[in-house]
């Protein structure tokens, strides 16, 4: 995992075999690791372009992604800015 963090941090474009935007969101990326036969996925997005929040992650056990894995990230990165707002606007 700590190869595909550096990978995403170094490279100007990041192939999508390591991380993904997720198609109909508004942001929210998919990091893609394989240790021997397992992938996990790892939500994240991005906040001003320097930093990435990572938001879920799981172990995929089947072709399509969980609905309910995106929609946790969803909640997760409306969270993180909704908390950010409040505190820019305190």
């Amino acid at each position: 995992m700590i190869w595909t963090f550096n990978l995403i941090e170094e490279l100007e474009k990041i192939p999508e075999t390591y991380l993904k935007h997720i198609e109909g969101s508004r942001g929210l990326y998919e990091i893609r690791v394989q240790l021997g036969n397992d992938i996990f996925r790892i939500f994240c997005f991005f906040d001003e372009g320097q930093i990435i929040v990572l938001a879920n992650g799981f172990l995929k056990k089947m072709q399509k992604t969980p609905r309910r894995e995106i929609l946790k990230a969803e909640k997760i990165k409306r969270e993180y800015e909704d908390e950010k707002a409040k505190h820019h606007n305190s």
